[in-house]
C-alpha cells in the first residue's frame, strides 16, 4: 500500500437521550458543515468505543454521560467532499449523568452550538450518516420512549 493511500477513519457519535430528545449540533468545518449532527469524533488508537463516546461527549458539550450502549455501525464514504474520505461510523446511545446538566458549545470553531430536539421534529439538514439512519427508520429512543 503506498503511504499516501487514503485509509478508512473510525468515528463514535452518541445519541445522548434526554426524554424523547436528542441532542444535535450544527457543524462546522470541512465535512458536513451547516448539518445537524451528533456529538461525536475520531476512535484513539487502544480506546474502546464507549470510552471513545465519553471523551468526545464532553469535549465538545461539557456533559458527563452514562450507561453507554452500542446501536448499529454505517460504512460511509464521503467522494464529493473537498477532500473524500471514508468513515465506519459507531452509534452510541447514553443518558445524562446529572439531568440538569446544560450542553456548553466547548469547541466554537466546529460547532455552532448544542440543543435537544425532539426526536419526531428533528432539524434540517441532517448529516448524511444520521439522515441516512433516520429515513431507514431507525429509533435511538429505548423502549417504550418513542
Amino acid at each position: 500500500m503506498e503511504g499516501n493511500a487514503p485509509v478508512p477513519r473510525v468515528g463514535v457519535v452518541v445519541f445522548v437521550i434526554n426524554g424523547k430528545s436528542v441532542l444535535l449540533g450544527k457543524r462546522r468545518g470541512s465535512i458536513g458543515d451547516s448539518y445537524f449532527a451528533l456529538p461525536g469524533g475520531h476512535l484513539e488508537f487502544g480506546e474502546s468505543f464507549e470510552e471513545c463516546a465519553v471523551r468526545e461527549v464532553k469535549e465538545e458539550t461539557g456533559l458527563d454521560i452514562e450507561k453507554i450502549e452500542f446501536l448499529t455501525v454505517t460504512n460511509n464514504v464521503f467522494l464529493q467532499e473537498a477532500k473524500p474520505s471514508h468513515y465506519v461510523i459507531i452509534f452510541e446511545r447514553a443518558v445524562l449523568k446529572d439531568t440538569l446538566q446544560s450542553p456548553q458549545n466547548m469547541e466554537p470553531t466546529k460547532c455552532d452550538g448544542w440543543d435537544w430536539y425532539d426526536w419526531n421534529h428533528l432539524p434540517e439538514p441532517l448529516f448524511g450518516p444520521l439522515e441516512t439512519l433516520v429515513k431507514s427508520g431507525f429509533n435511538p429512543l429505548p423502549l417504550g420512549e418513542t
